[in-house]
């Protein structure tokens, strides 16, 4: 993760940053302000508002490092440590598997929006065959169980949310008419497309995230939420080398494993279908620019989310105002959520903006993800995916959930779609040697056409004269 972290700071700084996506002159398909949010929104859904307002208390327990559980130094770190893992690593993975896709799909203009195709450089006619159906499987799969576990985070949490607002009691019922209604709202932004479905989600969403970031850093506690997300910062710029390859070999207490690696994992199983679909809206930028701009962007709204959400959420725990350890050992994590919520001016405004972005972003992390599938799926993509398969995939990616919700099955989906990480690493690395391949080869062409056309002019101007 770090040699990638590296290499694509190292792509686009050096000439091939320069590659345009696209037409020479050719408009950015979506404005700034758009391209940020879908980046963002596609790229962690729902699971961020779940994570950032309580990973921390998870750490604060049980800390890196041998630090003593619940001291200050355990309060320091956990804070550092959710943005850290949701930071510029993490995203620097997502750009991996989007610049050979950008490449073949804007410079060599081949209509194909296939993982497999992505590594034909390396593997050649072989992804014609099974070889190339594995990969994309292995990808469909990863996928699958990526947004089943982004459910099973957002549901019961936007069910919480519900209950807190109109006081009904949340059961099994309630968590499938959730999953219905964002299935709903998916299923029509799917249906419309790029510009006016997904575009116009992603937008909504980071304005109402902005909303609720601004209302809990105004009257939350705004000077402990500033300081502590400063003083994170630099504990992650001071340590971040060891953060990165802390194994606690003598310790085993695990944390490593269970956070870090997992995380790792994570972000791999989702870099292929991110990468797939930031290649898809970067059309008239420069590969600088996407790379820039997905790190740039993403690192820094999940740090916002953790700055803001979770530093105030951890306030009213040290600070003996709400009790969130306690709340989340004993009810789980969306009660603890709902209880920081609670404690603001005005709850229940607040309790549904929160709720009404996480069922926004869950909507969009499906959306993307359908989009995605219906891309990787069809044999030529010259602007978006048929409708008819971008809706087959959208309620697809519904229906399997539902089926292991009422089973109570989403944690072997979970479990399987981690395991898909390993031979997803090997994937990854060779579109990143197939990215440098087709680049190396159409630079030598270019200069082998110009070569003959140098001594063509000669031969004319010695004809002439």
């Amino acid at each position: 993760n770090i040699t990638e972290a590296k290499a694509t700071a190292i792509i686009a700084f050096s000439s091939y940053g320069d590659i345009f996506l696209g037409d020479q002159g050719e408009k950015p398909r979506f404005s700034d302000i758009s391209w940020a949010s879908m980046l963002f929104c596609a790229g962690i859904g729902a699971s961020v508002m779940y994570w950032g307002s309580i990973e921390w208390a998870y750490y604060y327990q049980a800390p890196p490092f041998g630090i003593a559980p619940k001291s200050v130094e355990a309060a320091e770190w956990a804070a550092a440590y959710g943005i850290f893992h949701w930071g510029i690593t993490a995203w620097a993975i997502y750009i991996v598997p989007a610049l050979p896709i950008a490449y073949l799909y804007y410079v060599r203009k081949k209509p194909i929006l296939k993982i497999s195709e992505a590594c034909r450089p390396v593997l050649g006619d072989k992804v014609d065959g099974i070889l190339g159906t594995v990969i994309d499987v292995l990808f469909m799969f990863g996928l699958i169980g990526g947004a089943g576990t982004t459910l099973g985070l957002g549901t019961p949490m936007i069910a919480s949310g519900i209950e807190k607002i109109t006081g009904i009691t949340r059961n099994l019922t309630m968590d499938l008419i959730v999953l219905f209604i964002c299935t709903v709202i998916f299923a029509i932004s799917a249906y419309s497309g790029l510009d006016k479905g997904i575009k116009w989600l992603s937008n909504l969403n980071l304005g109402l995230l902005g909303i609720l970031l601004l209302f809990v850093l105004i009257f939350g506690s705004t000077l402990f939420i500033l300081k502590m997300g400063t003083n994170s910062i630099g504990i992650i710029l001071d340590n971040v080398v060891r953060m990165n390859t802390y194994t606690d070999p003598v310790g085993q207490s695990g944390f490593p494993e269970n956070w870090t690696v997992f995380y790792w994992a994570w972000w791999i199983v989702y870099a292929p279908f991110i990468g797939l679909f930031v290649a898809k809206i970067s059309k008239g930028r420069t590969i600088k620019q996407m790379i820039l701009g997905s790190v740039l962007y993403g690192t820094a709204g999940c740090a916002l989310v953790f700055i803001i959400l979770g530093n105030y959420t951890m306030y009213l725990e040290i600070n003996n105002i709400v009790p969130i350890i306690d709340i989340l050992n004993e009810q789980g994590a969306p009660a603890a959520i709902m209880a920081m919520l609670g404690s603001l001016p005005f709850p229940k405004f607040i309790t549904f903006i929160f709720t009404l972005t996480a069922l926004i972003f869950l909507a969009t992390t499906f959306d993307s993800s359908s989009y995605s599938l219906a891309a990787v799926t069809q044999k030529r993509v010259v602007k978006d995916p048929e409708r008819w398969n971008r809706l087959f995939w959208a309620f697809s990616l519904a229906i399997l959930p539902v089926a292991l919700m009422l089973v109570g099955g989403l944690k072997p989906l979970q479990t399987a779609s981690i395991l898909v990480a390993l031979p997803l690493i090997l994937v990854m690395i060779i579109m990143s040697i197939s990215f440098v391949k087709m680049v190396k080869a159409d630079r030598e062409k270019n200069k082998s056409m110009q070569s003959n056309v140098k001594r063509l002019e000669k031969k004319v101007h010695k004809n002439v004269g």
